[in-house]
């Protein structure tokens, strides 16, 4: 007697949930009623051990007392617990290409050669604007 039932309409004092798994259901429960017994009643869609409940994505643990995390009419996402470790695909070679590049030297600062209408505007300020006559040739 955990206190959790589907009984409609709702006793006073009782709190309704939606669990969503592979079907979503509703059930009622009492406010003080922890998350292990919730779990303990949904044992026959996945084993208590392996089921992990969230709440507006937060993790729930089992000895929290539902009435003091969850609000009334709330959802909560029931999934089985998933195995880890082992990365798939091309996650495992991420960065391999950049990691395998040798490291060339960087180019010293060489001014860029000017070109088109840059070059003509500077040769035509060198040779007419600025340019001081001077006897003989340009040295």
């Amino acid at each position: 007697s955990s206190g959790i039932n589907a009984e409609w309409p709702l006793r006073p004092g009782t709190m309704q949930l939606f669990i969503q798994g592979d079907e979503t259901r509703c059930v009622t429960v009492d406010p003080t009623t922890t998350l292990l017994q919730l779990k303990e009643t949904l044992s026959h869609q996945i084993p208590v051990e392996e089921q992990v409940i969230t709440h507006a994505g937060n993790l729930l643990s089992d000895n929290v007392i539902l009435c003091e995390c969850v609000p009334d009419n709330s959802t909560l996402c029931l999934t089985g617990r998933l195995l880890g470790g082992k990365v798939h695909g091309s996650l495992a070679r991420a960065g391999k290409v950049k990691g395998q590049t040798p490291k060339v030297a960087a180019m010293e600062d060489k001014k860029k050669k000017r070109t088109g209408r840059c070059k003509r505007r500077i040769q035509y300020n060198r040779r007419f604007s600025t340019a001081v006559s001077q006897f003989g040739r340009k040295k």
